[in-house]
Formats: structure tokens, C-alpha cells, sequence
């Protein structure tokens, strides 16, 4: 089940709210976008609401509970940057305390009741919020903030704290930000810089920090959330907001947890439907980094494979440190659409582009070669000793003349080129000054984009501080690494955004014919045996071998001449899991004495294992395929989530799996095939034929309709092994469990 442990709505609950409500005003229509109200078949939304957070972000009043200007009291100082804040936004200050005639030379008001008007935005800075929160409620208040900790990220005692300040706001209406939060959304943000902005997300405001200090660059930061425990205002929210803000170019998150997977989910949808790119640093890859994102915030972190085809499905660019995050959300709020994706390396050091080209072909960048009539273009100005293919080095000496401009302008002239890097690994005056300014200059007449990485550890060369970061159209960095890593992400975001299409469009809203027999099948809190798991699959249309289920030898021999020799035996069972390892299946029988044999043998192997049979399968046996694996399993963020990968013996030894978080399209599901390490298999090596990939996507997909449609009851799927057969042939599901909740 999707959602919070804390005292926050569940997936079930919002669906419940929404059913109650009325928001699903009738039979939804295929074909076109998703819309608010909207449900899937589950009855989970498919489309994200935004809520209206424009009183936050600019509120026409504000009330301070708790507010205090007596020297050296922590109250005190979060009361004069509120005072200070509400002056810039042009909001009415109102100081709430009990005991205080005045605050900051305003009229203090002694409670909430007395307040002179509904306020936008109320920030409480007393210990106990929730006697405040419910007299906010009386008062009609839109928002709160609550900054005290000591809820969920304490533990048991906290979390039903949580809970109950969960509860006591949405019974009011309003919305919440908090608790254990922070100040980060009332900072004072440059009004000097322009074009489009980044938006800032953070669950610690420490985290924060790095992404707010770039417009000390001249890097434009529009918004900043601090969500805390989110007890009711999460990152999903935001994110669908800031999503639909006009100067937003880029949205950076820092995320220690989700509070809801599919709301997340459908805000991440939303800025992709827009094409505002999103760059996360997710913590929790590692067992540590879950555990202590946990302590921090009281929120599961989820399964790291799971959250990373999640963010992946949907366009969130995932990077590890927050100096990535930093150029790379910068990068990508700022630079145009590309023209090409072919990267250039330019250099005055034959060894620097060479060692940068390197990192740039094994960071997946593609570095075309130069035609030869650009590399004569080239020689005009560099010698002809030099290469000029790509990585192009000048050899230094051009740079300090006219010829540094020319030899860039014939590399961004270049229609295969659409990114151009060039590293300056330390500063040598005059040149490296002749340079920048070209490439400056350069940059502001082209529509391709334009990166430096400026090696020096400096970092005070004018050069530096007033040519590259004044200039609003080169990428200026400070490691190659990043560079790299954030014009990767810019290229993958266009080319993911172009094509985009949301997979809540085309996700079932209504149940298939086939739901409806697998239901009868279900058996709540048990495993099928093999037998009826198959049933389960044929049910939605995933073939199974030719097999029949017997309970004598000599059913077992009359079944055989059917099935077709050879045949396999294996046998039924409700709580076998591993039948090869107990030596419960017999391959390649080819006589009717050896089927009469097997079956003897296989029961007595039951019987000595104290395993129940429902039965023993006589299946037709299907071989030259490649063996995969499809499962479905609940991931406690995202609800049903989809595996397929190299079956076998191989799922266990080299673990090569790729996952999907339904609803996701074929495309998805090919992306999922792609990213396998074995995928050569599939391809056909060593001579033999490729395999049907057409039936292998047409199984994953169908295995998805199925985890949709049965949700909860189904809480585990896996097919294993799926012999996928040679191209045109199909796929075959030779064995299956399934267990139920």
C-alpha cells in the first residue's frame, strides 16, 4: 500500500476521499490526457492536483505565534527575518503572544482569536503547535508552518504526535508545512538577476545551502521548500507547483524520503508534461543512508532500485553530491534546447583534450569525428600537425590572435556539433583571458551551447569571476566531472522530453475481462501451487506449455501422449517454491515407463519431504529460448512494481534485473530491456537466432495489466523461467508462483 507510516493519508484513504467526494465524474475516455478526478483502475488519481501555494510563497498577511524581540532568544531572530520577509512580499505583519503589549514596535496580539483578519500564513514558533494549529482552524487561517521537531524522526511517541497534528489539519482545510522545518522558505532571494530561475526543494535545509549559494554566480533562485517531516505539505506538492510557475527553469530537489511513491509519481509527471526538467539527489542507496535519512525525518526511504526506475520513468535526473546538483539544475534551467548531440572538445593541450574527450565517450556523450573539409577549415588556423578530428587540439598559440575566434566559430558552425567544451586546466594570463572572452563572445551569438571548465583551485582570476560567471550563456564549471555529468543530463532531458508521453494517459481506468477471472482465482493469504499460478497467467493471455495436472501414474501416461513426448514432470504444490532442489522435476522423459516411474518417484519425494500436492503437471517441454524472469512485487513507496531480467539459474548468480512502477508503456518496457546487461542474449549470439522480443514486451505489459488490476490482492508474481523462443515464435511461461495477500 502506497503512503506514510505517520499519520498522514494513505493511497486508500485519498481514494476513498476522492470516491466520496465525487472527483471521478464518470467513465473516463482513452485517448486523451489524464485529468484531475480521474482514476485509474485501481482507483488511484491520474493526474496530480496543484494545489494553490501563491498566499505561501506571497501572502497579504502574516501571524507570528510566539513572537518575541527580548534579546538573545532563538524566537527572536526567526521573528525579525519573518518581519522582514512580510515587508518585501508586501504582507501585513500580525505578532501573536499572550503576555506582550508589542513586538518589533508592532501591536502584539494576545491569541489567535484576536487577530484582525483571516490570515494567508500563520508561523507558530511555540513548543506544542497542535492547541495553535486548532485555534488556526477556528481562525480560518490557509497556512501554517510548524518548526518545532520531536515528531516522527523521533520515534513511536513522536509518530503519533505527527499523527495527530496530521489529522487536526486536514479536518480544518488548511495546509501545513512541517513540522521539524525550518526559515529556508522566508530567505532572501536576488531581484537583481534574470532569466529563468531554479526552484528548490530540500527535506534538510542544510542540504540546501550549496543550490542557494549560486546566485552569488549570477544563477537565479525563484522558490525554496523546506518540507520537514511533511505531516501534510510534501514534496509532491511543490513540485507540481513550482511545475507550472512560468520562471522556472529547473527544479532541485534533495529528498531523504517520499511520503507517498504515486504522489510523487504524478507531480514528477506533471513537470515532465510541461518539459520543466527535475534534478534530485535521492539519499538512501546505501543500507546506512536509508537508516539515517530514516532517523532524520521519519520517512521511508524505499527500495533504492525501485525509487531509481521510478525517478528514471518519469525524467528526474538522479545525481549523488549536491555539487552536481548545483550545475547541473543550473545547466539545465538555462541553456536552450540542443541543436545536435555531438560534443566537441577544444583545447589548447593535446594531452587535456584527450583526457577530457576519454571521460566524455565513457560518460555516454557521443563525440562525432570532424568531416574532412571542417578539419581543413581547421588547419587554417592550426597546424597541420595537430589533430583536429575530435578532441580538437590548437596547439596554444592560436588562442592569443584573431584565429582563437575563427577556429570556435568553425566548431559551433559545425551542424553535427551541438555541444562545445572547452577545459582550461589553470589560468596563464594573457592567453587564458584571450580565450574565455572568445568563447564568451562566441556563446552570445550562437544558439549551441557553450561550457568551460575552469581548473584552477583559485577561483578569484578575473577572468573567472567577471568574464565567464558575467556572462549568462556560457556553462562555467569547476570540475570536468560535473561538467560531464551535467551536459549528459541536459541531452537525455531533451531527447526524454521531446518524445514524453505520460504514462497516466493510456493506464487502465476501467477492469479487463481477465480481471475478472483472475479474481475467482485468488486465495487470500495462501500461494497457489504451479498449476493454479498458471491458470492466474492464462487468465490474462500469457501462454503456458501444454500440460494437464493428474493424480496417478497412470493419468500421468494417458496425459502424456497429448502433451507430446518429451515431456516434463513436476509436481503441484501450494507451498513449493524451490521443486529443483527438493528434486521435484523430471525432464526429457520420452517412454510411458519412464513417465509411470517419475510420477511414482516425485510423489515419494513429497511424501518423504512432508510437501501436500495438489497434483503432479505432465507438460510439454520447450526448449532453445532464452530463459528470463517477470515478477511483480510491492514496494512499500510505489505499490506494484514490475521486474523482468535473465532468468534461470542467471536471476540469482548475476541479478540483471531492470524494474518498472506501473502504469508505463511499451516504450517503457523496452527501455526496461534495454538497460540489461544480458541484452546480447536476447539479440542472438554465438550463432543463434534473435529472440522474440515483440512476445517478451507483450508479457511485461500484460504482467503489469495484471499487478494493476489486482493490486493489493496479488502480493507477489514470478514467472520463472519465461523461455522466450526464437524471433516470430512467442514466449512461454514454464513456471509460475504467485502469492496473495
Amino acid at each position: 500500500m502506497l503512503g506514510s507510516t505517520h499519520g498522514t493519508l494513505t493511497t486508500d484513504s485519498r481514494r476513498a476521499r476522492a470516491l466520496a467526494c465525487g472527483e471521478r465524474s464518470g467513465p473516463a475516455v482513452h485517448g486523451r490526457p489524464a485529468q484531475v478526478g480521474d482514476l485509474d483502475v485501481s482507483g488511484h488519481p491520474l493526474h496530480a492536483d496543484v494545489p494553490d501555494l501563491d498566499r505561501f510563497f506571497r501572502p497579504r498577511s502574516v501571524a507570528v505565534i510566539g513572537a518575541s524581540d527580548t534579546e538573545g532568544r532563538p524566537r527572536t531572530g526567526i521573528t525579525r527575518q519573518l518581519a522582514d520577509w512580510a515587508g518585501r512580499v508586501g504582507a501585513r505583519l500580525y505578532p501573536v503572544h499572550p503576555s506582550r503589549p508589542s513586538v518589533l514596535g508592532l501591536p502584539c496580539c494576545p491569541s489567535v482569536a484576536d487577530l484582525p483578519e483571516q490570515v494567508d500564513l500563520a508561523v507558530v514558533l511555540v513548543g506544542d503547535p497542535l492547541p495553535v494549529i486548532e485555534e488556526l482552524a477556528e481562525a480560518k487561517a490557509r497556512f501554517a508552518v510548524v518548526f518545532a521537531s520531536g515528531f516522527a524522526e523521533t520515534g513511536p511517541e513522536g509518530e503519533a504526535a505527527q499523527r495527530r497534528l496530521a489529522a487536526a489539519v486536514e479536518r480544518s482545510g488548511m495546509r501545513l508545512l512541517g513540522p521539524n522545518t525550518n526559515l529556508n522558505a522566508f530567505e532572501r532571494f536576488r531581484d537583481d538577476l534574470q532569466g529563468p530561475a531554479i526552484a528548490l526543494i530540500t527535506q534538510s535545509g542544510h542540504q540546501g545551502r550549496p543550490v542557494f549559494a549560486l546566485q552569488e554566480l549570477g544563477i537565479r533562485l525563484s522558490h525554496w521548500a523546506p518540507t520537514g517531516n511533511e505531516a501534510d505539505l510534501e514534496t509532491a506538492d511543490f513540485l507540481s507547483y513550482f511545475a507550472e510557475q512560468p520562471e522556472v527553469g529547473a527544479i532541485a530537489c534533495y529528498l531523504e524520503g517520499l511520503k507517498d511513491g504515486r504522489s510523487f509519481l504524478l507531480a514528477a509527471d506533471r513537470a515532465a508534461r510541461r518539459g520543466v526538467p527535475v534534478v534530485a539527489v535521492k539519499v538512501g542507496r546505501t543500507e546506512t543512508g536509508a537508516r539515517t535519512a530514516a532517523s532524520h525525518t521519519g520517512k521511508l526511504t524505499g527500495a533504492d532500485a525501485v525509487v531509481d526506475a521510478a525517478l528514471r520513468q518519469y525524467g528526474v535526473i538522479r545525481v549523488d553530491g549536491l555539487d552536481e546538483l548545483q550545475d547541473t539544475a543550473a545547466l539545465l534551467a538555462r541553456a536552450r534546447p540542443p541543436r545536435a548531440d555531438g560534443v566537441v572538445v577544444y583545447s589548447i593541450s593535446g594531452g587535456t583534450g584527450a583526457h577530457v574527450a576519454d571521460l566524455a565517450s565513457a560518460a555516454g556523450l557521443r563525440l562525432p569525428v570532424l568531416s574532412e573539409a571542417k578539419q581543413a577549415e581547421l588547419h587554417q588556423w592550426i597546424p597541420a600537425y595537430l589533430s583536429v578530428a575530435n578532441p580538437v587540439d590548437n596547439g596554444g598559440h592560436p588562442v592569443g590572435d584573431e584565429r582563437g575566434r575563427k577556429i570556435i566559430d568553425a566548431l559551433l558552425d559545425d551542424p553535427a556539433v551541438g555541444v562545445l567544451i572547452c577545459p582550461v586546466t589553470g589560468p596563464f594570463p594573457p592567453l587564458s583571458d584571450r580565450l574565455v572572452r572568445d568563447l564568451v563572445d562566441a556563446a552570445e551569438r550562437t544558439d549551441k551551447l557553450v561550457c568551460v571548465v575552469w581548473g584552477s583551485p583559485v577561483g578569484t582570476e578575473p577572468a573567472y569571476r567577471e568574464v565567464l560567471l558575467g556572462s549568462s550563456r556560457v556553462a562555467t564549471f569547476r570540475t570536468v566531472g560535473n561538467c560531464l555529468t551535467a551536459v549528459r543530463a541536459h541531452l537525455a532531458h531533451h531527447r526524454f522530453a521531446t518524445g514524453y508521453r505520460s504514462p497516466f494517459d493510456d493506464a487502465p481506468r476501467t477492469p479487463s475481462p481477465s480481471y475478472r477471472k483472475a479474481r475467482a482465482l485468488m486465495q487470500p493469504g495462501r500461494q497457489l501451487s504451479e498449476h493454479a499460478a498458471k491458470t492466474l497467467l492464462r487468465a490474462y493471455g500469457i501462454r503456458v506449455p501444454r500440460e494437464q495436472l493428474v493424480t496417478s501414474a497412470a493419468a500421468a501416461v494417458r496425459a502424456a501422449g497429448p502433451v507430446g513426448y518429451p515431456v516434463v514432470m513436476k509436481a503441484s504444490g501450494a507451498k513449493i517454491a524451490h521443486k529443483t532442489e527438493l528434486g521435484l522435476v523430471k525432464i526429457g522423459l520420452t517412454s510411458a515407463s519412464q513417465v509411470r516411474d517419475a510420477y511414482r518417484e516425485l510423489t515419494d519425494i513429497a511424501r518423504y519431504e512432508d510437501v501436500a500436492l495438489d497434483g503432479v503437471l505432465v507438460c510439454q517441454m520447450v526448449e532453445h529460448g532464452v530463459e528470463m524472469v517477470v515478477g511483480v512485487t510491492h514496494d512499500d513507496l510505489f505499490g506494484p512494481t514490475v521486474t523482468v531480467g535473465l532468468g534461470g539459474v542467471l536471476v540469482e548468480v548475476l541479478r540483471d534485473t531492470a524494474v518498472g512502477v506501473p502504469p508505463f508503456g511499451e516504450e517503457q518496457a523496452r527501455d526496461m530491456l534495454a538497460g540489461l546487461r544480458g541484452r546480447a542474449l536476447l539479440e542472438g549470439v554465438r550463432g543463434r537466432p534473435p529472440a522474440d522480443l515483440d512476445a517478451l514486451v507483450e508479457v511485461v505489459l500484460r504482467v503489469q495489466r495484471m499487478a494493476l488490476e489486482l493490486g493489493d490482492d496479488l502480493a507477489e508474481l514470478d514467472i520463472n523461467p519465461l523461455m522466450v523462443l526464437p524471433r516470430g515464435q512467442g514466449a512461454v511461461a514454464l513456471d509460475a508462483l504467485a502469492v496473495c495477500r
